[in-house]
């Protein structure tokens, strides 16, 4: 690992730990010649998924940008955003598909923010489903309260 200081090429690991549900392992390391120190995180090369788009572009799946999309839906709400977005991650590598469409990926966020938090789900569906005025959400809200019961 070349040092990001002074760019030596050998260091010294001084701690490591698990990080992200056990899936990556973060490293304390110490430069052998300028002595300062930095962390570094490992995980498991995995297959490259690709999103299909509605506009038919397709892109590397990009967790950051869900991550985002889903910190915006959880904002003050009690939902662990970053475990929902390794799930996502986690089934997406399972599965034998190597494309997924935005659709689907929407509808898996939706999915778990529903049995998680349904204001965080209302949040979500607000901007994945485009409401187009006032009557279609609110069908959308009878909807949900409605299955409540």
């Amino acid at each position: 690992m070349k040092c990001p200081y002074c760019g030596y090429l050998k260091d010294k690991v001084i701690d490591s730990r698990p990080v992200d549900g056990e899936i990556s392992i973060r490293r304390r390391r110490e430069c052998l010649k300028c002595h300062k120190r930095f962390t570094t995180f490992e995980t498991v090369e995995s297959t490259q998924i690709i999103v299909v788009k509605k506009s038919g572009q397709k892109e590397l799946f990009d967790r950051q940008k869900l991550l985002a999309g889903v910190l915006k839906a959880t904002q003050k709400r009690p939902v662990d955003a970053a475990a929902l977005v390794s799930d996502i991650e986690n089934e997406l590598q399972n599965t034998a598909k190597k494309e997924v469409t935005s659709g689907e990926l929407g509808e898996m966020v939706m999915r778990r923010l529903k049995a998680l938090d349904e204001v965080s789900y209302v949040r979500f569906a607000s901007v994945y489903r485009e409401f187009k005025d006032i009557d279609t959400f609110l069908e959308a809200l009878t909807a949900l309260k409605t299955k409540k019961k």
